[in-house]
């Protein structure tokens, strides 16, 4: 029954973080770049509006949901750690947890934060603007790249159980 647990966690960290990577991927390639490029109170106004937006909608669930099983991941890889694929699991958890899920609350949300604040046709929301396209999209890379090892992370730990 545990180790039935511990497959269905797997899978659904896996899934999670390659849903999430993708996200954020795409965030990082192209949506960011898009956003710089139509003009600061436009730019600020959509941003403020996908930040809304994306609260409600079913990304906080599954954000939510795939940083508590990776944490439960790890936990468990640490006690059960000669079992196989423990090492993946207490890996992938550990890079989720501190590479996404601390990364968007101690950077991401503070800037957007910041962002929403801001008059978006002033001159301070062109300040705040500025450093926000750099270092929002930063970070936001670290969570791109942490979201996609820790699913290649669980995918191995699937496969050598």
């Amino acid at each position: 029954m545990f180790q039935a647990v511990i497959t269905g966690l797997l899978w659904f960290s896996a899934i999670g973080c390659g849903l999430l990577a993708g996200l954020y991927f795409a965030f990082s390639t192209f949506i960011m770049t898009a956003l710089g490029r139509i003009g600061q109170a436009s730019g600020i106004m959509a941003m403020n509006a996908i930040n809304t937006v994306i609260v409600q909608s079913l990304f906080m669930p599954l954000f939510l949901g795939t940083t508590l099983a990776g944490l439960l991941l790890a936990i468990t890889a640490a006690f059960r750690w000669s079992e196989p694929g423990a090492a993946a699991m207490l890996a992938g958890g550990a890079f989720y947890v501190i590479g996404m899920f601390v990364c968007t609350v101690v950077f991401n949300v503070p800037l957007n934060n910041a962002l929403a604040a801001v008059d978006p046709a002033s001159v301070e929301g062109a300040s705040v603007w500025t450093r926000y396209l750099t270092d929002w999209t930063l970070w936001n890379h670290v969570r791109t790249a942490s979201s996609t090892l820790a699913c290649a992370l669980f995918i191995w730990a699937i496969t050598v159980r």
